[in-house]
């Protein structure tokens, strides 16, 4: 993982400014979005794994609840990209189904109240939502 890390950050512009932040992703949003920023927000799924890890739901309902209500307050460009997670076989163990049962919930809620939701299968963008890009 410490490699698909370092090689993501070599491929990055040396322009950006990029801001790794764990769990407390609203905070962050709230602190670096502006008018005429763009924030690119890579991943939410690790981002929801990063939280349960911490093996305490109520962390996360916390840090769910105040994405959503920042997002739409937010000024600026704001970008998700997340995993699709439930569209094969369901995993056996209650950590695994717990991800997922959350993650496609997270994606629902956060479809519900952003502009745009694209699915990206083989590199080809499929509008679910919003405009075409």
């Amino acid at each position: 993982m410490q490699t698909r890390i370092e090689t993501h950050r070599t491929h990055r512009p040396k322009n950006w400014l990029v801001v790794e932040e764990p769990i407390q992703l609203a905070a962050a949003l709230n602190k670096h979005a502006a008018k005429n920023v763009c924030v690119l927000v890579d991943c939410l799924t690790l981002w929801l794994t990063n939280i349960l890890m911490l093996d305490d739901m109520t962390v996360y309902e916390k840090e769910r609840d105040a994405l959503l209500k920042t997002l739409p307050a937010l000024q600026g460009e704001i970008i998700m990209v997340s995993n699709e997670t439930n569209m094969g076989v369901m995993p056996l163990g209650d950590l695994s189904r717990v991800y997922c049962d959350e993650a496609g919930r997270l994606h629902q809620q956060l479809a519900e109240i952003c502009d745009r939701a694209i699915l990206t299968v083989a590199g080809l963008p499929q509008i679910l939502k919003g405009e075409p890009i």
